[in-house]
Parts: structure tokens; C-alpha cells; sequence
């Protein structure tokens, strides 16, 4: 296997990927973007990737959103969940007050941005593709005096260059994100009791009630939504595409009846896998909504049409 992760190493989507099994022996390749992960995949020089999807405190990765939504099909596999804690980093003798430009990526410094106003107020924020790869700037030979990083503690205790200014430095200690395992198209994952379903749907007319028939496809099948959010298409202004995670795997009858009305109702609908839950939770199903229950209408159904 060769995997690949939203690098550089030290990163927490690296700390994501050593948690699937068999990854720390693996073949390992960082790139620099979610979009270069995914099309390592796509292009067959990767095996599989881990990206960020989602943050307990920032909502969704839009750039992990937008990737997986179009182009050439892909696969969620797996998920983990990763305890995510900050420290800011900096070059040795550099104080906090001498701290004026910060570096690390969009959503840490999101989860840091009450630590810093209060603490360095005078610094100003500067956007990086990934936490390590902020930290690792500032062994740059372009980087400034009063130069700083937010990044996991992983990337100072590997490299000596670099000094812990201050730790534990996020606005929320519970903070997770969701890291998503994605591969080429293949047979699924077998169901455990305890899964997720992923779909991206393209809203197929804007009218009254559009999302709500959407919405109704699950609802009335009894499989319940732990995440919705709306994306842009970007073929014009006001087209969006709603990306969903449903309770359940698509070999679960309710699931897959669901999956069928949301093909009806949007035939562009994309599949984006059926996996295990990282935190194994299993889904209350009224017996109603039962395999059982399904079995049982179509087998009355059957007999009706029949006879």
C-alpha cells in the first residue's frame, strides 16, 4: 500500500493515517494540498489518502468538500477522530512580545484566534497550507525575526530549531477533527452495525420546499443526519449541492431506500462510501425502519401484486 496525507510530516492528518492499521509499515508520500492527495489517488500513484473533513469547532473542510464532490469518483473508506491540541512555536529567543506574524493553517488558527487576541495582540495572522508546514517556515532562510507557528507539539519535539513559546493554546480543550480515508471506487466496506453514510446532492431545481424533499428521503425512512452542509457548485451564483453524512451503511435497507429516492429526486447525486463510525455509536433504528420491516413490505407487496 501506498498512502498519501495532507503533509508535511508531523501534521495531524499524518497522526490520523498511523492510526489505520498497517500504515506505519506502509509506503507514506506528504503533499502539500487535500487536492494533490486526492488526485495522487485519482492518477493511481497513491493507494489511498487521508484528508481532513470536518472540525468540532470549524464545521467542514470546504477544501476536502469541493474536492470529493467533483471530478473523477472517489471512495471514503474509514474514518478517525483526532484530539487536536496547539502550541505555538517559534525560533529560539524569540519572546511573546516579540511575536508579529503568525503561520499555520486556516482552521487552527480559528480554534486559537480568543488565545492570541488576548495573549498577541499585535501579531498578524498568516494562512499555510497545514500546520507543519507553517512551522516548518520558519527554518526558511526568508523568515523574519518575530516570525511564529501554531502547530501539534509533534513538529517542535522533532525539531530542535524550534521553541515552545506557549501550549495547549486552543479556545476549546475538546476540540476534534475528522479525517476521512479515500480510495479509488471499489466494493464496500462490510456493514458493522455502526456506520456512516456520505453523499453529495446537487440541488436539482431551486423552488419552495427543495431542500425539505431532500431532506424528507431520509426522514421518512427513519436514518437520521449527523452532518449537512451547503457547497457552491461554482457553475453560477445560487447553485449549491448539499454534502450529507447519514447514519448507516447502504447495504441497510432504510439507507439504501433512501439512497434510491435521493437518485430519483437528483440524478446527479454522488455516493461517497458507506464506512465504520470511528466512534463505533450505533444508530437507534425504530423497528419500523428495521431490515426486517423492509423485508416484510415487499414481501406482502409481492404477494399483493402477485396474486
Amino acid at each position: 500500500m501506498i498512502y498519501t496525507f495532507l503533509g508535511p510530516e508531523g501534521t495531524f492528518t499524518e497522526a490520523a493515517l498511523l492510526k489505520v492499521p498497517g500504515a506505519r509499515d506502509a509506503s507514506r508520500v506528504p503533499s502539500s494540498s487535500v487536492n494533490e492527495a486526492l488526485d495522487r489517488v485519482r492518477l493511481g500513484s497513491a493507494d489511498a489518502a487521508m484528508v481532513p473533513i470536518e472540525n468540532s469547532v470549524e464545521g467542514g473542510v470546504t477544501a476536502t468538500l469541493d474536492a470529493i464532490s467533483t471530478g473523477p469518483e472517489l471512495r471514503i473508506v474509514r474514518e478517525e477522530l483526532v484530539p487536536i491540541t496547539f502550541v505555538l512555536v517559534a525560533r529560539p529567543g524569540t519572546r511573546l512580545e516579540d511575536v508579529r506574524r503568525i503561520f499555520t493553517h486556516g482552521h487552527a488558527w480559528a480554534q486559537c484566534r480568543g488565545w492570541s487576541a488576548a495573549n498577541v495582540p499585535q501579531a498578524e495572522y498568516v494562512p499555510s497550507s497545514s500546520t507543519a508546514a507553517g512551522a516548518l517556515g520558519l527554518l526558511d532562510p526568508s523568515s523574519r525575526p518575530g516570525d511564529a507557528a501554531i502547530c501539534a507539539r509533534i513538529v517542535a519535539g522533532e525539531r530542535p530549531e524550534l521553541e515552545v513559546l506557549a501550549d495547549n493554546i486552543g479556545d476549546n480543550a475538546g476540540a476534534v477533527t475528522r479525517f476521512i480515508l479515500v480510495s479509488r471506487p471499489s466494493g464496500l466496506p462490510p456493514r458493522t452495525g455502526a456506520d456512516k453514510t456520505t453523499v453529495a446532492v446537487p440541488l436539482p431545481e431551486d423552488h419552495p420546499g427543495a431542500l425539505m424533499e431532500i431532506l424528507w428521503q431520509f426522514a421518512s425512512r427513519g436514518v437520521n443526519l449527523s452532518r449537512i452542509e451547503s457547497r457552491p457548485t461554482g457553475e453560477y451564483l445560487g447553485h449549491y449541492f448539499f454534502s450529507i453524512d447519514a447514519e448507516g451503511h447502504a447495504q441497510d435497507a432504510r439507507v439504501a431506500d433512501a439512497l434510491a429516492g435521493l437518485h430519483r429526486l437528483s440524478p446527479q447525486t454522488r455516493f461517497l462510501g458507506s464506512y465504520r463510525r470511528a466512534d463505533a455509536v450505533e444508530p437507534d433504528v425504530l423497528a419500523h425502519n428495521t431490515d426486517r420491516a423492509f423485508d416484510a413490505s415487499r414481501a406482502w407487496l409481492g404477494g399483493i401484486l402477485g396474486a
